[in-house]
């Protein structure tokens, strides 16, 4: 099972609520994510451009294989509205063997 669990990734990524629909679809349909989990009504705080700021968004918990990550930080950067993105790859350290195989597969 380890030897499974690293190579999968889960990335984190905020967005406005609505652009979180049509990026999860998009992180999908590319097979650049197996499953991407829209949790609705964060709310972020902020440093931008000297001023504390705050914002209602939604945060995307996308589930990949490390070698799709490249790519899917790619997409991210072209489809969301934000300047700059927040896009954070965290490594997995153990997972559901079935679940990793279906999310490898996935994203094959």
């Amino acid at each position: 099972m380890r030897r499974t669990a690293a190579a999968a990734r889960v990335v984190l990524v905020a967005a406005p609520p609505r652009a979180a629909g049509r990026l999860a679809r998009a992180l999908v349909d590319r097979r650049l994510a197996a499953c991407v989990t829209i949790v609705p009504r964060a709310r972020s705080v902020y440093r931008w451009e000297g001023r504390v700021e705050s914002a209602s968004e939604s945060l995307l918990v996308i589930k990949t294989a490390a070698g799709r990550v490249p790519a899917l930080l790619a997409a991210v950067e072209d489809l969301h509205p934000y300047e700059v993105p927040e896009a954070l790859a965290l490594p997995v350290a153990a997972g559901l063997a079935p679940y990793l195989r279906w999310l490898a597969r996935e994203t094959r």
